[in-house]
């Protein structure tokens, strides 16, 4: 039997047109192989930008820690002027400050997220979302006058009255301020982009509009959500400013656990000490002297504890994922 369009034994393929050229023109495929390399280019700086940083980091810090006796990472603060290098004081206190931010973060943010995304009028949304995001862009260093003016004041000490003015509560509730719209915004974004065929399916079994919202359109966001703690979460780790107004993050802190005291995180502990060359290396002794090379082996444990996050960050999202 004949093939289809064609001979004998020899069906003809769909499409095809002998003697035409379907590579495209030239010129744009020139264009196109630039615009590849480009971008190549831009992400392999990225990278090299990346591995320079650590490479730079992990060197000092090397050098900061063959030169101390390492019983100093386990005193009973954080003086690096007075050779007193405590590294669980930084952790605690920076673990202390990241868990009450994303405390108020997380409830403040998703019930933000699910109000303008299934509750809200279009018109009430287009009002709201801007203001929240707006609020994205107040400067910490404002944010941390007012944890240190009215956070700690008038809210702290009214509930714990053995609350100093510096405490690390206060400076925890105004990070937590700081990174809502961040929790909002996004998981609002991933709310949105569940198909309305979801919510319909469950209005069609009866369910209220609090339950669509909570255990069908919740759950499907995930992912979507999760990355906006992530986010949020690796933003409260590196934050500066507020905490090292509203926790009197200055020349050093004790070992404490107690979130009415002051104290330090890793980033205000960097900020605190590198006021200038001339001033980072004084007082006396070898261990004092060490006190710029702690800078990178801080700035290396900054760095260790944001890249351990988003890489479980990831790995967690890429396992709920869903495809629609």
């Amino acid at each position: 039997m004949a093939g289809v369009g064609g001979g004998l034994g020899r069906p003809l393929s769909i499409g095809a047109t002998p003697g035409v050229d379907l590579s495209g023109d030239p010129w744009r495929q020139r264009k196109e192989r630039v615009v590849k390399w480009v971008l190549f280019s831009a992400a392999a700086v990225t990278l090299a930008v990346s591995a320079g940083f650590v490479i730079a980091l992990t060197g000092k810090a090397l050098e900061f820690l063959s030169n101390i006796d390492l019983g100093l990472l386990w005193e009973r603060g954080w003086f690096p002027r007075r050779g007193l290098f405590d590294v669980r004081t930084l952790v605690v206190g920076t673990l202390m400050v990241t868990g009450i931010a994303m405390a108020v973060a997380t409830s403040l943010g998703l019930a933000s997220a699910i109000y303008l995304a299934e509750y809200a009028r279009p018109r009430t949304r287009r009002i709201l979302k801007p203001i929240l995001e707006v609020l994205a862009g107040i400067p910490s260093i404002v944010l941390g006058f007012f944890a240190l003016e009215w956070i700690s004041p008038n809210l702290v000490q009214t509930v714990f009255s053995d609350a100093g003015t510096f405490n690390l509560l206060s400076a925890g509730i105004a990070v937590g301020v700081l990174i809502t719209p961040l929790v909002a915004t996004i998981s609002e974004d991933a709310m949105r982009a569940v198909p309305d065929d979801l919510r319909e399916a469950s209005y069609g079994l009866g369910a209220r509009k609090v339950t669509t919202s909570l255990r069908v359109v919740f759950p499907a966001a995930i992912s979507g959500i999760v990355a906006s703690l992530i986010l949020a979460a690796s933003r409260a780790i590196g934050e500066t400013m507020v905490v090292f107004i509203a926790a009197a993050a200055s020349g050093g802190s004790l070992y404490t656990v107690d979130p009415l005291e002051a104290g330090q995180t890793m980033a205000t502990a960097i900020a605190s000490l590198a006021t200038g060359s001339d001033q980072v290396a004084a007082g006396g002794g070898q261990d004092a002297g060490q006190a710029f090379n702690s800078l990178y082996f801080v700035g290396l444990l900054l760095f260790a504890f944001t890249l351990g996050l988003n890489m479980i960050g990831d790995r967690f999202v890429q396992r709920i994922r869903e495809a629609y």
